[in-house]
């Protein structure tokens, strides 16, 4: 029977950086999993704990020892490892002291089927675990994601923040061990204010509950997660309106307290007055504030704060925080005034002394450029080409506000007020902030014409600009972001159903750009990339690549097109003839492929007097009369549709490859049926080419 034992590893430290704490929990967990897996150690549940001041690894029933390892190392042939007098060579000598043995009678030997060889034998008992895990927790916090370490003290160690006590501790027993310059024990630390007296842990399971009833720690990051939206949530209710959980800002509040507390404050109403985004953001990013809003959404004057100590007087904790945040406030509101005084527009001249990018130009220089493909983008879409102009002349105007220079995130939102407040159309006004979008993956795309036509001009400007200087994205550098502004224009022109040409688009940036173009093929090179972004785009949905392949093979230029095409495809792979026809294809591009490597002539027209075998006459009957039908629907660019009606040629496919022989001696004969294969193969190939789905 194995012995087990609880094994509990605890790093106690000053306050973690609290955006890396998650992280840093994950991978100290990873390091001792791959520890103890590196090893042949089983055990059970391994469970994470990370709060502010503390790192910790729980892993249940380990195994106390490892099991012993027969040992097996195949030496040289025998018919290397002695001479013809029987002596061994230097190939044995120097494989047995390789081994540890003394001579090369003490090797064993091994004679299969294949050959003999010289071998080396020996058990290796199993080291007690016991003894392995203090390397295991040294190389775990080794690999933790810290950019830059710290030293603390006259000590050598380093670590993200100074380690105050280490706790390791394996059933009844403490590891003795030295590491970070901190010995280890049993002893933790509770709460810093609330228990900061030391904390004796007697088993590894009770470590959890101790921390919590005593120490007046929530341990476990989930929980205390949890217990901090729990306790938000109930205070957005008690003010008569919804706290608004942001994910993201969850985790780091729940990073920053051991022991979370929620308490509400307000702030003067007069603030309301502006934009919440401007509220909401100072409250998020500087305070750590969760905004509460009303039953309409709209933004009430309270806040939320989760304080890191059950206070016997919370109102002095809420005063307090009250009076931080209304500075932030009064600062949102002045920007605000002083942005109001002058017209949006008036910016635009400002924007010249801003540099894009050195061989691309200023900012005043691209809205130039975006204007002008703004314009061309619009008419394509059949939308207003003046508003999508004035839009595109606007975009970057904000920039120069002193809301944006505070608040860059609000940037395009801000944009929206201003423009409207000085009266643009509201299409005009709306595209100041959806020329950003998407601005994450999953995000939401731009609602208005004009608003979709600024954002696809303002990435493809950028897009094409830098493949125009010779500087597209390497590797993991991509520092203008383009792999995304291409998806997010992929995203725009596909998810939006619009009809735009990659190329055209591609090219009419390049022609915008004038003598800045220094790199060759640049309508060539964006394309090929956009294809490889648009790859990623339909692996990421769950499309197949022998799908995607299919319609590439085709070349189709219009992202919407190509997205119609790969949608038809993957609904005929689910029909019951799919897989005949995609080996049809297939087998009638290799029989075309070797008849034009023969010289073969393929006749444009297939010479209905010819067709001799009733298989051939059937099969050509039934493409003339589905032709028809399918043409238009090719037309019109359903797919879909065409390719279910042409699904319906399966039998007579079949029947013709089982009844006629394609290459004939009778060369009129044999060219005019490569004429018929090839005519059913263009219709399929309106789709795209089915046979790339055989792999």
């Amino acid at each position: 029977m194995i012995n087990q034992s609880d094994l509990l590893i605890e790093i106690g430290t000053e306050e973690l950086p609290p955006k890396a704490l998650k992280k840093l929990s994950e991978a100290f967990g990873r390091g001792i999993s791959e520890g103890l897996k590196a090893a042949s150690l089983t055990h059970g549940e391994v469970s994470l704990f990370a709060s502010p001041r503390r790192l910790a690894v729980l892993v249940i029933g380990l195994q106390e020892t490892q099991a012993d390892k027969t040992i097996e190392r195949r030496g040289p042939a025998l018919a290397v490892a002695f001479d013809d007098q029987g002596a061994p060579s230097k190939a044995a000598t120097g494989f047995a002291k390789s081994c540890g043995v003394d001579s090369v009678e003490g090797l064993d030997r091994l004679e299969t089927d294949k050959g003999a060889w010289l071998m080396y034998r020996a058990e290796q008992p199993g080291q007690a675990a016991a003894s392995l895990i203090p390397g295991m927790v040294t190389a775990a916090l080794d690999k933790l994601p810290i950019p830059k370490r710290m030293r603390w003290g006259n000590l050598e160690a380093q670590f993200v923040r100074p380690v105050h006590w280490l706790v390791m501790l394996f059933g009844d027993d403490v590891i003795d061990a030295e590491i970070l310059s901190v010995r280890t024990g049993r002893e933790t630390r509770g709460h810093r204010f609330h228990h900061p007296e030391p904390i004796t842990i007697t088993r590894p399971a009770d470590y959890a509950d101790l921390l919590e009833s005593t120490g007046k720690v929530i341990a476990d990051f989930t929980s205390r997660r949890e217990t901090v939206r729990a306790q938000v949530m109930e205070a957005g209710e008690q003010l008569g309106g919804t706290a608004v959980i942001d994910e993201a800002l969850l985790d780091e509040v729940s990073s920053m307290v051991e022991w979370p507390k929620a308490i509400a404050g307000n702030f003067e109403e007069r603030y309301l007055e502006v934009p919440s985004e401007a509220l909401i953001l100072t409250m998020k990013s500087n305070q750590k504030y969760f905004h509460v809003v009303d039953t309409n959404g709209k933004l009430m004057p309270h806040f939320i704060t989760v304080a890191n100590i059950d206070s016997s007087n919370p109102e002095v904790v809420r005063e307090g925080n009250e009076r931080v945040v209304r500075p932030r406030l009064a600062d949102a509101e002045f920007f605000w005034t002083q942005d109001r005084k002058k017209k949006l527009e008036s910016h635009s001249e400002r924007l010249k002394t801003i540099l894009f990018q050195k061989e691309l130009g200023t900012l005043h220089d691209k809205t130039a450029r975006v204007a002008q493909l703004a314009g061309s983008i619009a008419s394509d879409m059949s939308a207003n080409k003046d508003w999508a102009e004035r839009a595109a002349q606007l975009a970057k105007c904000d920039l120069m506000t002193e809301m944006v220079c505070e608040f860059p995130d609000l940037q395009g939102i801000m944009g929206r007020y201003y423009a409207t407040l000085d009266g643009e159309p509201e299409e005009v006004a709306l595209a100041q902030d959806e020329q950003y979008m998407p601005r994450f993956a999953g995000d939401e795309l731009p609602i208005t014409a004009t608003g979709q036509a600024v954002a696809i001009a303002d990435k493809l400007d950028t897009l094409v600009g830098m493949f125009a200087i010779g500087q597209p994205p390497t590797g993991s550098k991509d520092p203008f972001a383009l792999r995304r502004s291409a998806l997010g224009l992929l995203r725009i022109i596909i998810e939006r159903q619009l009809p735009l040409d990659l190329r055209v688009l591609a090219q009419q940036a390049t022609d915008a750009l004038g003598e800045k173009v220094t790199a060759k093929n640049v309508v060539t090179q964006v394309f090929d990339f956009m294809m490889d972004r648009l790859r990623a785009y339909y692996k990421d949905v769950g499309v197949s690549p022998e799908v995607f392949e299919s319609v590439l093979a085709q070349h189709p230029t219009q992202p919407f097109d190509f997205d119609r095409r790969v949608r038809a495809v993957n609904h005929f792979r689910t029909l019951a003839e799919a897989e005949s026809l995609s080996a049809a294809n297939k087998r009638i591009s290799n029989i075309l492929r070797q008849a034009g490597d023969k010289g073969i002539t393929v006749p444009a027209r297939v010479d209905n007097s010819r067709l001799n075998e009733p298989a051939e006459q059937a099969l050509a009957e039934q493409i003339y009369a589905l032709e028809k039908v399918v043409t238009p629907l090719f037309d019109e660019r359903d797919y879909e549709s065409a390719l279910s009606k042409l699904a319906g040629l399966r039998e007579s496919v079949d029947a013709f490859f089982d009844k006629v022989m394609v290459m004939a001696d009778d060369t009129a004969l044999r060219d005019n049926r490569l004429a018929l294969l090839s005519q059913l193969r263009n219709l399929f190939l309106r789709v795209a080419d089915l046979s790339r789905l055989q792999g």
